[in-house]
């Protein structure tokens, strides 16, 4: 289940600046209430001793009408939302960073929290058991599978 959750985050990289940004946006936010407005992002980062910034220019950020914030600003919104500065210039790391916020976002959930905790501790054949059942349950309700997540053993070529 995890797994899905990694490939699709994967599958969605976003590649821009305010791609980025927009991500932790649509991402990022306590279990059980919407995303953070833009000038919400603005009041807790000065409230937090960072740099003037206003919620209309991380608007322009989001919008990609701004392009080339101050390294003051990166930081200050990498702070807010929890992950490093190199989220928003290495696009590795953006992957990388973007499947483990995915996970964790899904993870808000309890009923996924109670399966994952559930798993724990079972042998390989029994957890690819209830990665065949999930995927299955995923086709019923037409969404992508993790088979792409999960990786063969790698056999070389005499």
């Amino acid at each position: 289940m995890l797994e899905a959750v990694m490939v699709d985050e994967a599958r969605r990289r976003p590649s821009t600046l305010a791609d980025k940004l927009n991500h932790l946006f649509d991402t990022m936010h306590p279990a059980g209430r919407g995303p953070y407005g833009n000038e919400e992002v603005a009041s807790a980062i000065r409230e937090q001793g960072g740099p003037t910034i206003s919620g209309t220019y991380i608007w322009y950020l989001r919008k990609g009408e701004r392009d080339n914030p101050t390294v003051k600003h990166v930081e200050a919104l990498a702070r807010f939302f929890g992950v490093p500065p190199a989220y928003f210039f290495d696009d590795e790391a953006a992957s990388r960073i973007g499947a483990e916020l995915g996970v964790l976002n899904a993870l808000k959930d309890a009923r996924v929290q109670m399966v994952a905790l559930r798993a724990a501790g079972l042998s390989s054949a029994s957890l690819d058991t209830i990665v065949e059942i999930v995927d299955r349950v995923r086709d019923l309700e037409g969404l992508p599978r993790g088979d792409a997540a999960r990786r063969e053993p790698e056999h070389e070529d005499p």
